[in-house]
Order: structure tokens, then C-alpha cells, then sequence
């Protein structure tokens, strides 16, 4: 109801809610992608929203990077915040234990929704390499609570057959979306330089 009435005055809708409950399993996958796939997790990973002009949003952003700074002497970790060409603002984590990645990535991701900022998240990101070191992302739509493939090649094409792949053999292990249409090419993202 509340939808029909915004259309019918005009009103700009909300954007859908983040979703966090499916961002975990990332952990459990990326031994079967190691194990089975020959895929082994990179040791960065990035969570991407949009900032907006507000007092509220700035003392969330404050409270997010002191848990960064908190998580990151407790896991001797590093992190880093970069903004894109879009203006988009991306926490870049780097660690070499991948659980540790992923629950920060978690815990960063409760705190712009513990205050009220949840819609601004757009997605986070794992990094796997095959044993040629080609690239393949996990990206997970915060706001379809699920992840999507990713696996760029040179001259911004993709390798749509290994995406296909991936997404079959680990659909039991991941909340995969399941409309290929949604399989979003995110290019540029700041980590993307193979790591040593």
C-alpha cells in the first residue's frame, strides 16, 4: 500500500533494505572453492556504499572506522577507505586470514545498519584467484541478499561460462542470485591488481 501511495503522489520510493544474514557463508564456500575448485581466496576483500550529506551518517561513518581501527589491532590487519570515480565509498581490508576479512566486512556492514544507514550499502566484495592467477569476485547485493559472479577479463568482457559454472556448483553453499540479469559487472574495483 505504502508503495502505491508513493507512486500515486509522486514520492521517490525507498531502496530496498540491506540484507546481511546470507554474507557469512562466504566463509564455509571459499574451502570448497580452495579444495574443489582451485580457487584460493585473496587476502583483500571491500564493502562499497553510498556516503550522504548528513550529521547522522557522519557519526555513523565515524563509529565505522573506529571499529576498523579496533578490528584490525585485534587481527593485525590493515584497512583503508578510497572513494571511486562515482563517489562511492569503499572499505578495502587487507588480512591473510579470510574468516577474519569476512567477519569484518560483517561488523562494518551492522553498523551503518544499526544506524539507520542500511540502504545505503551497495555490496561487498571477495577476491578468488585460479591457479593462473585469473581473478574471479564474489559480490554480494546487499539489497538482494545474495551473491553474484563475477569473472573479468581484459577489455572489460567477462567470462560469462565460468561465472555459470561457479554459481551451479556452489548454489548449495551460497545464497546465489538465481537472474543472471542481476549478475552485475562491477569493473574498477580498488583491489582488482592481483595480490602477492
Amino acid at each position: 500500500m505504502r508503495r502505491f501511495l508513493d507512486i500515486l503522489l509522486g514520492r521517490a520510493a525507498r531502496p530496498a533494505p540491506a540484507k546481511l544474514e546470507g554474507l557469512l557463508a562466504i566463509v564455509s564456500a571459499a574451502i570448497t572453492m580452495e579444495a574443489q575448485l582451485g580457487f584460493r581466496p585473496c587476502r583483500m576483500a571491500g564493502m562499497v556504499f553510498k556516503p550522504i550529506e548528513s550529521v547522522y551518517f557522519e557519526r555513523a561513518q565515524e563509529e565505522l572506522e573506529q571499529l576498523l581501527r579496533i578490528a584490525v589491532r585485534e587481527t593485525q590487519s590493515r584497512f583503508r577507505l578510497s572513494t571511486d570515480s562515482y563517489r562511492y565509498r569503499w572499505v578495502i581490508l587487507e588480512d591473510p586470514d579470510f574468516e577474519d576479512l569476512v567477519a569484518t566486512i560483517q561488523a562494518a556492514s551492522q553498523i551503518l545498519t544499526e544506524h539507520g544507514f542500511g540502504e545505503q550499502l551497495l555490496a561487498a566484495v571477495f577476491r578468488f584467484d585460479d591457479q593462473q592467477g585469473q581473478p574471479l569476485f564474489w559480490i554480494y547485493q546487499y539489497k538482494l541478499g545474495a551473491f553474484t559472479p563475477f569473472a573479468p577479463r581484459k577489455g572489460r568482457q567477462r567470462d560469462e561460462a565460468l561465472e555459470l559454472r561457479l554459481a551451479a556448483v556452489l548454489e548449495h553453499e551460497l545464497p546465489i542470485e538465481r537472474r543472471p540479469e542481476l549478475w552485475y559487472a562491477l569493473w574498477d574495483i580498488p583491489f582488482s591488481v592481483t595480490q602477492e
